[in-house]
């Protein structure tokens, strides 16, 4: 099993990268995690909504060219489907008949791409509120490794 977990923008944060390395720690004993950061574009004050679509378009193909045909990609979208963690290792099951890989991607300041949205095969979201695409990366493997726990009947969850 491998997991990847694909961001855009470069975590620059010591206790952000002190916890994801954490959790990548523990996630070993489940899978083989990859941790992929991708450069992100600069997004001008006042951009205009071309310039923007310009920006998710690179960011997008950037993250298009670390996918493969047989990845199960999950996009995190705050308009996604709404997630317990519960609802997430269930999700991996059957995600894990398709594939090997799991991929996970975190988008830039402005979000992702349409284009990644639609090769994902879910769109997820931890809720409605808008989170730092750094806190995000944490968030995100920490649920990782929750789901991996629940899948094992671990009381870390409780």
């Amino acid at each position: 099993m491998k997991v990847k977990i694909i961001s855009v923008g470069k975590l620059k944060e010591k206790y952000l990268k002190d916890g994801i390395s954490e959790y990548v720690k523990r996630l070993s004993r489940f899978a083989q995690v990859e941790l992929i950061e991708l450069v992100d574009e600069k997004t001008p004050d006042n951009a205009s909504e071309k310039e923007n679509e310009q920006i998710l378009s690179k960011e997008g193909q950037r993250i298009l060219a670390k996918l493969s045909e047989r990845d199960f990609v999950f996009a995190m979208a705050i308009e996604g489907k709404l997630i317990s963690s519960e609802g997430l290792s269930e999700t991996f099951e059957r995600a894990m008949q398709q594939s090997s890989t799991l991929v996970f991607i975190i988008g830039g300041s402005l979000g992702l791409a349409p284009k990644v949205k639609k090769r994902a095969n879910e769109l997820i979201s931890f809720g409605r509120i808008t989170l730092p695409h750094q806190l995000m990366r944490l968030v995100l493997a920490e649920q990782i490794y929750r789901g991996f726990m629940i899948r094992e009947g671990s009381p870390y969850h409780k």
